[in-house]
């Protein structure tokens, strides 16, 4: 797939998104992952909290997502 991003990502079997983000592998998501992923889309991940963004055509961390989980978010 190619989304003219500079950062390497990849779909698992289950449907997960996961990208290689300062040399580490991260979970970006499933269904909350941009389809297509674009400049300036933002997204929190519903399992680790963790908000990211894309700038300059990379995926970037931005910060935790520490706002109250409702009850029916909670895993």
């Amino acid at each position: 797939m190619a989304f003219n991003l500079k950062t390497k990502l990849w779909q698992t079997g289950a449907l997960e998104w996961w990208g290689f983000i300062d040399n580490e592998d991260v979970y970006l998501g499933a269904r909350e992952f941009p389809m297509p992923p674009a400049e300036g889309d933002e997204w929190t991940v519903k399992k680790t909290r963790e908000r990211f963004k894309i700038v300059d055509g990379e995926v970037r961390r931005n910060g935790v997502d520490d706002s109250p989980v409702k009850e029916w978010e909670s895993w």
